[in-house]
């Protein structure tokens, strides 16, 4: 009897045992699951982050990339706005052009020097007295050619005394060697724009070839066209022929002399502001 009380209570014992270890089992599965279901969740999670953090990265270099591409950008543009000097409040003219400036200013006249105001003036004497010395070489007057220049286009007139007889449109000989050196400063810069345009006195012509002071100037213009393009080369697209008959006169028409001053082809020129820096 005292043998299965003793069986009894073993048994019990064991049967609460396994069911006790059986719900724990169930609980610790229950919770690894769970675990490995959150570890699932924050690898994606990591991965998701590492992704994101790779592309912030390739970003983040990338515009520093940018930012030093900037810099040595806006180092060479100092480097470049150091050497220039402004003209209006635009830099346009290097230390070099300045330079040569101030030695061909070395040889205008003084009294001429003094009216130069601005740096825009002191420039266009320096053009006007490179372009005038090297034209008038070529004349046997400096009272044949004169020079005006605005804002970089250069108006060069050069009188009719030189370039035709009275009342005719056929070039002298005499004016080869200024259309030559007229030619060389055209033909040096591609872009350069030229226009001919011819002038003459009021007085009425009208004969077999000519109809009136139209046609004369006109007919003026085209003949230097037509030599600088046949004979010296300059590019027809680049050049326009104009007549400006009687109407635009320099001073009035009251004497022989200022209808001698009226009688003159305008030749002017526009470049661009290299090309007008390298007159200098």
């Amino acid at each position: 009897m005292k043998n299965s009380l003793i069986l009894a209570g073993v048994l019990g014992l064991s049967l609460t045992v396994s069911c006790v270890s059986k719900k724990k089992y169930t609980e610790l599965e229950s919770s690894l699951f769970k675990t490995q279901s959150e570890l699932a969740a924050t690898n994606q999670e990591k991965a998701e982050l590492e992704e994101k953090m790779t592309a912030i990265e390739a970003r983040v270099a990338e515009y520093n990339a940018r930012i030093n591409s900037l810099r040595d950008m806006n180092d060479q543009l100092n480097e470049t706005n150091s050497e220039m000097l402004s003209i209006e409040g635009a830099a346009v003219m290097s230390k070099n052009s300045k330079a040569k400036m101030r030695e061909t200013l070395a040889n205008v006249d003084p009294s001429k020097l003094a009216t130069a105001q601005t740096l825009e003036d002191s420039v266009n004497l320096a053009v006007e007295y490179n372009l005038k010395k090297n034209i008038t070489a070529q004349t046997e007057s400096e009272d044949d050619v004169t020079i005006d220049i605005d804002k970089t286009v250069v108006m060069i007139s050069v009188s009719d005394k030189l370039l035709f007889n009275t009342g005719s449109y056929r070039i002298n000989s005499k004016a080869d060697p200024l259309l030559e050196k007229l030619a060389e400063v055209i033909n040096s810069e591609p872009s350069l724009q030229v226009m001919i345009e011819g002038h003459t006195d009021p007085r009425t012509i009208s004969n077999g070839v000519l109809e009136d002071n139209w046609d004369l100037s006109v007919k003026r213009a085209t003949s230097i066209v037509r030599k600088l393009q046949l004979q010296y080369q300059v590019a027809p697209e680049k050049m326009i022929a104009a007549g400006r008959a009687s109407y635009m006169p320099l001073v009035e028409n009251d004497s022989k002399e200022n209808m001698a001053l009226n009688r003159r082809t305008r030749i002017v020129l526009i470049p661009d502001l290299d090309m007008f820096f390298a007159m200098l």
